[in-house]
């Protein structure tokens, strides 16, 4: 299975340090950091990824 990583919109620019990308696994939503992919990346379910996205959204 190829993974195709996309960066997200909220990411900052190429300047930045915060970069994020996102994938789409089958168990659900692959996050990595896009200035450092050989760290490894993170798979959430949906569930999860939904309930992260929602708490940093109340933090903003």
């Amino acid at each position: 299975m190829e993974i195709e990583w996309r960066k997200s919109s909220y990411s900052g620019t190429v300047s930045d340090d915060i970069c994020v990308e996102l994938a789409r696994f089958p168990q659900g939503v692959g996050v990595q950091d896009s200035k450092n992919p050989d760290l490894g990346h993170l798979v959430l379910t949906r569930q999860q990824f939904v309930r992260l996205t929602s708490g940093l959204k109340r933090r903003d």
